[in-house]
């Protein structure tokens, strides 16, 4: 049988003019932004210290790809868009791609889909064919550097936001668990932020509490800042999911202060019936959402579990909305001349929900590409993702201010600032990357890129 690969397609004419699509414009990128991403690397300094994280046991005298190169494709390969290994069989012929991971001879394609595998599947053991693997602590210890690195001097406060999401499973990974709240077999990652920057990026199993493993990532994150900035204010803030006595009991001995959802009950609710009676008539009276807020000492019954070892300062919100009781709680240790019940809740507590944008943006960048069998290479996945979102972020920090992306989502970023058009021409002494002419955000480009010059 005759095998017959298509090299040109017909479309309908445009008047006269037959149409004929090929691929044969040679030396041609969709990526001619990215350089802007290699310009914040370089303000950065975070690939090769990123490859610093690796081991690796391969012979180096034969080696054809080294570290640093390798994690550079993954890298940009994400922030770009390509969420796959299978995309590298071609990204590795991509010129743009050889300039990204700093390849001299860019006639010489870069690592293939099995090396690039080969790099995520160590397991932190002598193997034959596994010869890379990686430091889990040295890689969180870098996402931490890069977040102090990110300030001029030490701030006054920070705010630390925890929380989790899950990453659906679909085959029989390591570690595979049923989760009833998301209806789905699924990992349970923890993620730590602090504003737009991530400090911690856990896989976890799904067969534990939200909070399981929190006070160990927290405290080695506390650790670290305490160790560059001592006198920092640092305030922990979560959903109800972290409200748990070992959690806060860990914050009070450690001078962290916290702001936690709690859960509503029927003996909170009976608490603050004054409030709600009042809240109800606001809203008979108006027919407008009504709040009103209060504050008490509370301390949870001892049972089976445990409870909490001491009383705690609880602000509630008794709100009456659409015909509807909606009481909500928050626990605290920050005192009522620091933070009023209403603006402890409504601008402090409230504000977390700007870390579900960043977990967002990690599913824009492939986090829920955790396919591989083993936990570890699919941490190391995870690691990936997060690293990209770093590398993004840091182009939304130094290039970004003062222009109409600012606050663009890393897809945004993308889109309009990186997936630009460009013919790449070699010669012996330059580079010459010839972008599309009808570009439409060329002023922006040319701001970004003299933004990061500075």
């Amino acid at each position: 049988m005759t095998e017959c690969n298509q090299s040109g397609f017909g479309f309908e004419a445009c008047g006269k003019r037959e149409i004929v699509a090929r691929f044969d414009g040679g030396t041609i990128s969709s990526d001619g932004g990215a350089f802007l991403l290699r310009q914040t690397d370089r303000r950065l300094n975070l690939l090769p210290r990123l490859a610093e994280c690796f081991l690796d046991g391969r012979n180096q005298e034969q080696v054809e790809h080294t570290i640093l190169e390798m994690v550079s494709q993954r890298i940009y390969g994400l922030a770009l868009g390509y969420e796959d290994l299978n995309d590298h069989e071609q990204l590795r012929k991509d010129a743009v791609f050889g300039l990204l991971a700093g390849r001299d001879d860019l006639e010489q394609p870069l690592a293939g889909k099995s090396t690039l595998n080969r790099m995520e599947l160590g397991a932190g053991t002598k193997d034959r064919y596994k010869k890379i693997t990686f430091w889990k602590e040295a890689i969180d210890e870098l996402l931490v550097k890069v977040f102090l690195e990110a300030h001029q001097e030490a701030p006054e406060q920070i705010v630390l936001d925890v929380d989790t999401t899950d990453l659906a499973l679909h085959g029989k990974q390591e570690g595979r668990f049923f989760h009833g709240y998301y209806d789905s077999y699924c990992y349970l990652p923890l993620y730590i932020f602090c504003g737009e920057h991530v400090l911690c990026a856990r896989l976890r199993e799904a067969n534990h509490d939200a909070a399981f493993g929190s006070v160990a990532e927290i405290g080695r994150i506390v650790a670290q800042i305490r160790a560059a900035w001592p006198e920092v204010k640092i305030i922990l803030r979560g959903d109800c999911g972290f409200c748990r006595n070992e959690l806060m009991s860990w914050c009070e001995d450690q001078g962290v202060d916290f702001v936690l959802g709690l859960a509503r009950n029927q003996r909170l609710r009976k608490i603050i019936g004054a409030q709600m009676h009042s809240a109800t008539q606001q809203w008979n009276q108006s027919g407008k959402p009504a709040r009103v807020f209060s504050d008490f000492q509370y301390q949870t019954r001892k049972t089976k579990k445990g409870g909490w070892d001491r009383e705690r300062r609880v602000a509630a919100k008794a709100e009456h909305i659409d015909g509807k009781e909606n009481p909500r709680f928050v626990v605290t240790s920050l005192s009522r001349e620091q933070w009023a019940a209403p603006a402890l809740y409504e601008e402090l507590y409230c504000a977390r929900g700007d870390m579900e944008n960043r977990i967002k943006e990690q599913f824009s960048l492939f986090a829920d590409r955790v396919s591989s069998e083993t936990i570890r290479a699919n941490q190391m996945r995870l690691y990936l993702s997060a690293l990209a979102y770093v590398l993004v972020e840091g182009l939304r920090r130094l290039g970004l201010p003062a222009t109409e992306l600012a606050q663009a989502q890393v897809a945004t970023i993308r889109i309009k600032l990186l997936k630009i058009g460009a013919q790449i021409r070699v010669t012996a002494r330059k580079v010459w990357v010839s972008m599309a002419s009808s570009y439409p955000w060329q002023d922006l480009y040319r701001q970004v890129w003299a933004n990061l010059r500075c």
